[in-house]
């Protein structure tokens, strides 16, 4: 039978399953948000060079992470067949908490490839050019008619 008797109330494996799914997910989000947003601070001033903005950037991803994060868990929670064993419910649990990192993972590498990016056009553009190469030759101004080579004076 696929539940567990627990005082008047019967909990079914899908919904242990459910519950199970919703912890670890919440708590890898909110464990790689905190990593991210501590470590990604150093990254964010030199992307910036300027410790408030960064501040206020990194802020905003931690936001934005947990959005788009905690969505896509919600959203994939359901599950339509139904769960008749322990077995069963681990492998679903198993797909779905892996599809969980790899999204983590996928945000993570799109936001420092977004910023090393950004990093390296701001870099650029802050960059002092090379001085022009000559063009040509600046035409030497010609001696006067009859006038013989110049000459050195002697050395007294």
């Amino acid at each position: 039978m696929n539940t567990f008797k627990k005082g008047p109330v019967r909990m079914d494996i899908k919904v242990w399953m459910y519950l199970i799914y919703l912890a670890v997910s919440i708590g890898l989000t909110i464990w790689v948000a905190r990593a991210l947003s501590r470590n990604g601070q150093v990254f964010l001033e030199e992307v910036f060079a300027d410790e408030r903005l960064a501040r206020a950037v990194n802020s905003l991803l931690v936001v934005g992470f947990y959005l788009l994060n905690l969505g896509y868990v919600t959203v994939a929670m359901k599950h339509p067949d139904p769960v008749d064993s322990t077995s069963q419910a681990m492998e679903e649990l198993s797909l779905k908490i892996g599809l969980v990192l790899l999204v983590l993972g996928a945000l993570h590498f799109f936001n420092v490839f977004a910023l090393g990016r950004y990093r390296r056009t701001r870099l650029r553009q802050l960059a002092t050019h090379p001085p022009i190469a000559p063009i040509g030759r600046l035409p030497m101004p010609s001696s006067p008619v009859g006038a013989g080579p110049v000459t050195n004076p002697p050395a007294r």
